[in-house]
């Protein structure tokens, strides 16, 4: 059972390095991310002081400053998972007769998603100026909550707009900003939001069309061989039936790199999925990662403020307008010339 103990390991391992990367990459203040500093408080103590420091360099470089490395990284993932896919696992199902139309689809949605992320990375978000903020300010209405009027910024010199934020990592603002994204290093803003959604949901279905396939595959492989209805002979001499434990080693063993990149998409495919889903949850509701952070935190600070009879009383989101026309807006952002939407 070591084999099957080190494959355990190793999905555990995957899935720390996706939540890692998702909170690093994420907001500083998240609840992840406070989280993560009080462990990284209790740590303090353990580790030399001088690993800490170029750790905390190492980190910064990484998630607080513009960096193609990431952009190489997520390339290097997906030259490996479909170099695996080609090499070996096309072969295969090509011998099992599977539907070549079937066993294509993973290409297409590769070639679709590579083109959306070309597109997020070097469309500009929405970067406010000082010649171009006047139509800025013109595209929403305030809503004397989370955006207040005549708010300067004070590294661009420049009014910020309703739903706009200053990128420390990009050292501008952001019209509609919604998150500054290591992947495809650019900031997701008002003009990138539609073609970052896109490349989300073609991703996910990008891991899910593949780890649907491998596993296909391999149970293909199961039931030719009638595996299940075999025996095996432990280390005592005792003879058992093949039970799942015992032929998810058998198939780690035969095929281990398939294995590995099949525990790999299907750790990759519930995490896309579940952002995915909160992606759509705020494009319906026409909020933006930064607004529903800011309402939840404004939420809490007024549940804290108020009497306990008062506190039914939550954050209105003006800008929502309805599903239809929060999607409208997603593709089509609201110009200078278009009315403001109102409070």
């Amino acid at each position: 059972m070591d084999f099957l103990a080190l494959f355990i390991i190793y999905l555990l391992l995957v899935l720390a390095s996706v939540v890692l990367v998702c909170i690093y990459s994420g907001r500083k203040q998240s609840f992840p991310a406070r989280g993560l500093s009080c462990i990284t408080q209790v740590s303090s103590s353990v580790i030399p002081t001088r690993l800490q420091r170029a750790t905390q360099r190492v980190l910064h470089r990484l998630f607080h400053t513009r960096s193609c490395l990431f952009i190489v990284l997520h390339l290097a993932l997906q030259v490996a998972v479909y170099g695996e896919y080609t090499w070996e696992v096309f072969g295969y199902c090509q011998e099992m007769e599977f539907s070549i139309h079937y066993l294509l689809l993973p290409y297409l949605l590769l070639a679709v998603n590579m083109g959306f992320f070309i597109l997020c990375s070097v469309t500009n978000p929405g970067i406010i100026t000082q010649s171009n903020q006047e139509s800025f300010l013109k595209a929403y209405a305030y809503d004397g909550v989370m955006f207040q009027k005549s708010t300067m910024c004070p590294t661009c010199n420049v009014e910020k707009p309703a739903r706009s934020k200053h990128c420390s990592v990009c050292n501008n603002c952001i019209h509609r900003f919604d998150h500054h994204c290591v992947w495809i290093n650019n900031c997701i803003g008002a003009f990138n939001t539609r073609y970052f959604l896109i490349y989300l949901f073609t991703l996910t279905a990008m891991a899910a069309n593949l780890a649907i396939i491998t596993t296909a595959f391999l149970i293909q492989v199961v039931l030719l061989s009638n595996m299940m209805l075999g025996s095996y002979i432990d280390d005592q001499g005792q003879e058992h039936a093949v039970e799942i434990l015992f032929l998810i080693q058998h198939l780690f063993l035969t095929f281990p790199r398939i294995v590995f990149m099949l525990g790999f998409v299907i750790v990759l495919s519930l995490v896309l999925g579940a952002y995915c889903c909160f992606t759509l949850y705020l494009a319906l509701t026409n909020q933006t990662s930064n607004e529903w952070y800011k309402s939840r935190s404004y939420e809490c600070s007024c549940c804290q403020a108020l009497q306990p009879h008062d506190r039914h009383i939550v954050y209105r989101n003006v800008y929502s307008q309805g599903v239809w026309v929060n999607l409208k807006e997603i593709f089509k952002p609201p110009t200078s010339s278009e009315k403001k939407k109102k409070t």
